[in-house]
C-alpha cells in the first residue's frame, strides 16, 4: 500500500469523548465521519437525531424547525439526549464523537476534547446546496437555533471561548482538515493537560 492510502488510512489509538460543532456547512460531517473510522468508535450526530425526530412526526426538516420555533419541547427533547449520551460515554473510558451545534456545552466536563469548525458564510452555502434543506432554510434554522438557546439557556453559539481547538475548515483540504485534528489527538497527553475551560452546566 502507497505512503498516501497509509495516511488516508491510518488509525487513531485514543480513548477520548470528542465533541464537534459548528454551523451547516462547516464540514463537522466529514470530519467526524473520518474521525470515527479511524477511531473505531461511535458518531452520534445531533443532525441526524432530529432527523428521526422529523420522520417519527411525519414532518420535513423545514416543518419542525418551525414548529421548535413554537415549542421548546423538540429542542429540550434533544439536548437532552445528547447531554446523556456525553454523560454515558464520558464515564465509560472509551472514545466516542459527538456531533452537534451545542454539544461541547451539553457534554460539559465529560468530554476530553471540545472543537468548533467554522466557514465563511459564502463557502458554507456552497457546500450544502444540493442538500435536502435550501440555503434559505438553512440560513433560517441557523439563525432560529441560536435565538432558542439563548432564549432557553442564555447560550451565545458565538461565544467559542469554551473549545479547546477552533479551526476554519476553508483554509484546508477535508484531509489537511483530518491531519490537523489526528495530531491534536494523537499528542494529547493526560499528564500534561493544565486544564480545560469550565463549562457551566445547562438547565434542561
Amino acid at each position: 500500500m502507497s505512503q498516501v492510502a497509509d495516511e488516508l488510512t491510518a488509525s487513531i489509538e485514543t480513548d477520548l469523548l470528542i465533541t464537534v460543532s459548528g454551523p451547516p456547512g462547516c464540514g463537522a460531517t466529514t470530519l467526524c465521519r473520518r474521525l470515527s473510522e479511524a477511531i473505531d468508535c461511535p458518531y452520534i450526530s445531533g443532525g441526524d437525531i432530529f432527523r428521526e425526530v422529523a420522520e417519527k412526526h411525519d414532518l420535513t426538516l423545514t416543518q419542525l424547525t418551525a414548529k421548535a420555533q413554537e415549542s421548546d419541547e423538540f429542542d429540550r427533547a434533544l439536548d437532552k439526549r445528547i447531554r446523556t449520551i456525553g454523560e454515558k460515554w464520558g464515564n465509560s473510558e472509551k472514545p466516542c464523537i459527538i456531533e452537534s451545534r451545542l454539544a461541547g456545552w451539553l457534554a460539559g466536563n465529560h468530554a476530553d476534547l471540545r472543537i468548533r469548525l467554522d466557514a465563511p458564510t459564502e463557502i458554507r452555502k456552497e457546500r450544502v446546496s444540493g442538500r435536502e434543506e435550501t440555503v434559505a432554510e438553512m440560513q433560517v434554522r441557523e439563525v432560529g437555533e441560536a435565538q432558542r438557546y439563548d432564549n432557553y439557556y442564555e447560550i451565545d453559539v458565538e461565544d467559542r471561548e469554551l473549545y479547546d481547538i477552533q479551526l476554519n475548515t476553508a483554509r484546508w483540504s477535508k484531509q489537511g482538515v483530518f491531519e490537523i485534528i489526528r495530531a491534536a489527538i494523537e499528542q494529547y497527553d493526560e499528564n500534561e493537560d493544565e486544564g480545560a475551560f469550565e463549562t457551566p452546566e445547562i438547565p434542561l
